[in-house]
């Protein structure tokens, strides 16, 4: 599945905390930091930027599949 161009930092804040059990814990800047314990402790930097660069994108999505284990479109599915 491609990735999406046009998404930002704030949509992809809200997904993740819907439905991967992110907390915003607060906004450093322009980055809104996130954070779970499920199914391990992950914390992460969202930039609240409009568009996400494609490469920051792409590592952020890789970051919480590692953590989460499951696939890079299982995430982009539920944008």
């Amino acid at each position: 599945m491609k990735l999406p161009r046009d998404l930002s930092g704030a949509e992809l804040a809200k997904v993740l905390c819907k439905h991967y059990g992110y907390v915003r814990l607060h906004k450093e800047g322009s980055h809104i930091i996130l954070q779970t314990e499920r199914p391990a402790h992950h914390r992460i930097s969202v930039p609240d930027h409009s568009p996400l660069r494609l490469g920051t994108l792409n590592a952020i999505l890789n970051a919480v599949r590692r953590v989460q284990g499951v696939t890079k479109d299982d995430i982009l599915q539920k944008l």
